[in-house]
């Protein structure tokens, strides 16, 4: 069985693709991804870019992916400790370091990634 790591980007893209995940993948995320992904469709309708019946869709989409939301106590002293070994100012995205030590992150953000590089 294959473990990913998904980046709010990735499941947004995951589900405007409307992609099929095959079963035998886990998706581990931090507790966060939900609002993180709510947050830039609400945005998308207020500007007019997407009909809020799509962003439903794409919301309706991404509950339905088999997704591992994390958030316990080691989790969070997880992403905490990565925040401080990165300097960052908060530990949003160190939430999503924080589950890559042991399996690999998708994400379209390239500052991300490269974290994720720097810190294992």
């Amino acid at each position: 069985m294959t473990r990913y790591v998904i980046g709010p980007d990735a499941a947004i893209r995951l589900a405007h693709d409307q992609a099929v995940i095959r079963g035998g993948h886990q998706i581990p995320a931090p507790a966060l991804l939900r609002s993180q992904v709510l947050w830039p469709l609400y945005q998308a309708v207020r500007r007019g870019e997407m009909t809020r019946k799509e962003a439903e869709r794409q919301l309706e989409y991404g509950r339905g992916l088999r997704i591992r939301l994390l958030g316990d106590r080691v989790q969070q002293n997880a992403a905490w400790k990565a925040a401080v070994l990165l300097g960052w100012p908060d530990t949003f995205n160190a939430g999503y370091v924080a589950l890559t030590h042991a399996d690999p992150l998708i994400t379209l953000d390239r500052q991300l990634a490269s974290a994720v590089k720097a810190i294992w």
